[in-house]
């Protein structure tokens, strides 16, 4: 059997992009998930060939769904479900790395008992 189309929530979730289809109807309803650069609703079917962008935390991915499955298996099954957009893969490691070196610049460690006490200070002669 054949699909020919799919609600959006399923396949979100059969192509592993949320761990329960519950959750992925709550990215749709938030606005996270722009199919073919338009919003959607849970229920709207979704056919092979469709572009969806996809926010997930501070991740956004761009996908083209290659294949239409409304059962979760596998994650090597998911991944042949859809392909990312060259342009999404870029901006996604570039957004990476630049959060890996925002966080290389924060603290090492946490404020010691001088540290602290120098913080209060800071904080009270204002």
């Amino acid at each position: 059997m054949s699909l020919t189309e799919v609600r959006v929530d399923v396949w979100l979730w059969a192509a592993r992009f949320f761990k329960t289809r519950s959750l992925a109807k709550q990215a749709i309803d938030g606005g996270k998930i722009d199919l073919n650069d338009a919003g959607c609703k849970p229920a709207k079917q979704l056919r092979t060939g469709d572009r969806l962008k996809i926010g997930r935390g501070e991740e956004r991915l761009e996908v083209e769904v290659l294949a239409l499955s409304d059962k979760r298996g596998p994650a090597s099954v998911a991944q042949t479900l859809f392909r990312e957009t060259e342009t999404s893969r870029v901006a996604r490691e570039a957004a990476r790395e630049q959060r890996q070196l925002v966080g290389a610049a924060g603290p090492a460690k946490r404020p010691d008992k001088q540290d602290r006490r120098e913080l209060r200070r800071m904080k009270h002669t204002r």
